[in-house]
């Protein structure tokens, strides 16, 4: 049989998407499926296209990771699994391991249809929570795949898999999404772009998906937050205004305009209003979610500046429910590729975020 994940409401459709009747379009890491199917064996129509980062996919099978491969231009077909026992159910995510490619903008991947044998697909559990991570390279799994000392830029080292927004979700029997870009930031990008800040672009379906292509295929559409209600919000934001720092000033090549962050008390309040501004508007987007700001894998630099505007933000809105939340640093024996944390350093902050989110969450 062969239908489009939107003909089998069975099947759960993970990350931020666009309803439709045909293909799904995978925006950011982690968006994918995941499905309970009874048959002997299971099959992924796919589509792709890009001009410079090709899209990877990650499988799992009953929890374990069997696969990851990165597709092939044009339409394809990938088996999942096939000769296995008809009637038992065979539980399975498919996972986007790659980021929105802003500066790709063919840069796509589509889940055509799903083709099987010998079965049907059941009921999926329902989440016991749905969490949200907001954030930068380190929520984009740059980094959390690969051998130390990788230093090139490219899909292959990005993970969907080793990755605390997946760890902390698993533990808490939780559904995630995750919404992020590497390089961006609050006030602007490591290299001082000031139009590279990731919540500017929180309230679309994937805003930050460029091209005519991405914008035909919705991801320039207001994103339904209605449809999925979270439990939380994690921001995990600041690393890269570090680096902006101590970055030379970004040039708008049309336009001559300058700009740099600065290690100075005007940029710091500049930091701290967008960071008080950034979680009224999660809070717009999300009235019954509890918001937390996580910080602290690679480098602290920013933390009085970021604890004391969630702190004023709470004191001065009313907001009982945000908060902010130191992660553990990155070790030195624990960073992945690109200087990046590694699947340890991911484990870790899974640990901490688990922990602290299992008491706020079940809190009266």
């Amino acid at each position: 049989m062969k239908q489009t994940v939107f003909q089998l409401p069975q099947v759960r459709i993970l990350g931020r998407h666009v309803p439709t009747d045909g293909a799904l379009t995978l925006f950011y890491t982690a968006s994918g499926i995941e499905c309970l199917c009874t048959g002997s064996e299971l099959w992924l129509e796919l589509n792709a296209d890009y001009a410079q980062y090709e899209p990877w996919l990650s499988i799992e099978l009953n929890g374990a990771w069997l696969s990851r491969f990165p597709v092939s231009p044009g339409r394809s077909r990938v088996c999942v699994f096939r000769g296995m026992t008809p009637g038992t159910p065979k539980r399975v995510r498919v996972l986007k391991d790659v980021q929105a490619m802003h500066d790709d903008p063919r840069h796509l991947v589509q889940i055509t249809a799903l083709c099987w044998e010998d079965g049907d697909f059941l009921p999926l559990p329902a989440p016991r929570y749905r969490l949200e991570f907001v954030g930068d390279s380190i929520t984009s799994g740059e980094g959390a795949i690969g051998a130390r000392g990788e230093e090139d830029w490219v899909p292959a080292f990005f993970s969907a898999m080793n990755h605390y927004g997946r760890m902390t979700a698993d533990r808490l029997q939780a559904e995630y999404r995750l919404v992020s870009q590497s390089g961006w930031g609050i006030l602007s990008s490591w290299d001082n772009r000031p139009e590279c800040r990731v919540l500017a672009y929180y309230d679309k379906v994937c805003g930050v998906a460029a091209g005519a292509r991405n914008a035909a295929l919705g991801a320039g559409q207001p994103n339904d937050f209605a449809a999925w209600p979270a439990d939380a919000v994690i921001v995990n934001l600041g690393t890269n205004d570090v680096s902006a720092l101590h970055n030379p000033a970004w040039t708008d090549p049309v336009t001559g305009r300058t700009f740099q962050q600065t290690d100075t008390p005007e940029n710091r309040a500049a930091l701290a209003r967008a960071v008080e501004d950034g979680l009224a508007m999660l809070r717009r987007c999300n009235p019954g979610a509890l918001l937390v700001w996580a910080y602290g894998m690679l480098g602290a630099e920013l933390r009085p500046t970021l604890e004391e505007a969630v702190a004023r933000y709470c004191r001065e809105s009313g907001d009982a429910r945000a908060c902010f939340l130191p992660l553990p640093p990155t070790e030195a024996a624990d960073f992945g590729a690109r200087h990046h944390p590694g699947v340890t350093a991911h484990r870790r902050a899974a640990d901490t975020l688990a922990a602290f989110l299992e008491r706020a969450l079940d809190r009266p």
